[in-house]
């Protein structure tokens, strides 16, 4: 017993000797203990400049909250670390500094990273509230990310796709790029602030075009362009993995996302998006740009108004060309997820009825090579009134449209003109 006693007085002297509030500041407790975890006790800690880690099982841990008082700075930035862990922090901005183009937490070539149990409150920036690039084997767990939007410019003027500019809301939680092995489970992650409202739109006049190129792009109906005005004004997502040439085996587990613009946007490849409900979204999740073994199983998407789940090829995608490995999507299986209450969000005044839960679609360039090889199975759509949506399934008719896709016991209550817009083959 004595024993036992005298390890738990080691242990809390170990930790009071490595708590911050023995140096000037946290950077100067961590340039001290190179290779430490650090503790950081309740309490209030402003800073100015960005907390930079670097080294190996290096690292932050305990109650207290972070402020940053810069706009400029990110919060915390990791960068070429091994087996550093974040624990327990939140982090947040000043009150009148939230506003940033900045990150919550920004990590960069790292391996076996463990962001865990982290709060990141109010950092309004276009880039990720947390952003992971250039890593491997990272995992974020159980973080609440909340208010993690900005209004921003969307510029598509350069090359002859869009070619125009227009004022949005931006933003995306947690961001992963270039990664590997990734870990993204029970996190929480709600905007409260920019919401799908009228009133949000007009008072910061999102949609509107702030700049226009002589000639309009394919990829701008002729109306928008008219008018001067997209209803696509919320960009961003809860969750992204990007970059599906090198982004890989990324499991996406058991998140609540409130209110986003898309909830899960994956550009990657092997895949499992499990277990998450996405409630409010105008996108409850996509695949696209070359997404290539996605498993989307056991999902709750409540009140989403543009579609819940879609897979379609995008400009990233491209066959086996020029020494190119192949890039195209497909080979996923949608399965066992509910999806209620389809038309019945915030934004359903933005997109209307003329919508379906799921879409499978085609390219946005005649290039790109088609969806291919889906399972779409046990699958249940359940609305409460009558159906808010045209199909329960829109496959895309062009001849680059998907392909070998299967079909089999799904509950689909008819849309206001049927099931789907082809036949759905076994």
């Amino acid at each position: 017993m004595r024993y036992l006693l005298g390890l738990l007085i080691l242990a809390h002297a170990s930790a009071a000797e490595l708590s911050v509030t023995s140096y000037p500041s946290i950077q100067a407790a961590l340039d001290a203990n190179p290779n430490r975890m650090l503790f950081v006790p309740a309490g209030d800690y402003p800073i100015k400049e960005k907390i930079r880690i670097r080294g190996e099982r290096s690292g932050l841990f305990g109650p207290g909250r972070i402020i940053q008082q810069n706009q400029d700075q990110p919060i915390i930035e990791i960068e070429n670390t091994h087996d550093t862990e974040i624990r327990d922090l939140t982090l947040t901005r000043a009150e009148g500094k939230m506003e940033t183009g900045k990150e919550g937490i920004m990590a960069q070539k790292c391996s076996g990273l463990v962001i865990e149990n982290v709060r990141v409150i109010d950092n309004h920036s276009k880039s990720g509230a947390i952003l992971v690039t250039d890593s491997q084997g990272t995992r974020i767990s159980r973080c609440v990310v909340r208010n993690y939007m900005c209004v921003a410019i969307d510029d598509r003027t350069q090359g002859t796709t869009s070619g125009y500019a227009f004022r949005c809301s931006d933003g995306t939680g947690i961001m992963v790029r270039y990664c590997t092995g990734t870990l993204i489970e029970g996190n929480q992650v709600v905007e409260n602030v920019f919401s799908a409202s009228k009133e949000v739109r007009d008072r910061y006049k999102l949609g509107d075009f702030v700049k226009k190129n002589p000639e309009k792009g394919p990829h701008l109906s002729q109306q928008a362009w008219d008018a001067g005005y997209t209803d696509n004004w919320r960009q961003g997502s809860a969750i992204q993995v990007t970059a599906p040439e090198t982004s890989d085996f990324t499991r996406i587990i058991g998140n609540h996302i409130e209110n986003a613009a898309q909830g899960i946007d994956l550009h990657c490849d092997h895949v499992i998006v499990a277990n998450n409900i996405v409630n409010h979204a105008h996108i409850g999740m996509k695949a696209m740009h070359g997404s290539r073994n996605v498993l989307i199983t056991g999902n709750q998407f409540a009140r989403n108004d543009l579609w819940a789940i879609g897979l379609m090829p995008g400009a990233a995608a491209h066959p086996a060309t020029n020494g190119k490995p192949d890039n195209s999507d497909g080979g996923s299986i949608i399965a066992n997820n509910i999806i209620s209450d389809f038309g019945h969000g915030e934004a359903h005044w933005m997109w209307g009825s003329e919508r379906s839960p799921i879409k499978l679609d085609a390219g946005q360039d005649p290039d790109d090579p088609p969806l291919s090889d889906v399972l779409i199975q046990g699958n249940l759509v359940h609305n409460l009134g009558p159906p808010r949506y045209i199909y329960d399934v829109i496959i895309a008719t062009e001849a680059s449209g998907p392909r070998n896709l299967h079909f089999s016991n799904n509950v689909f209550p008819p849309g206001t003109r049927g099931v789907c817009n082809q036949e759905m083959k076994p």
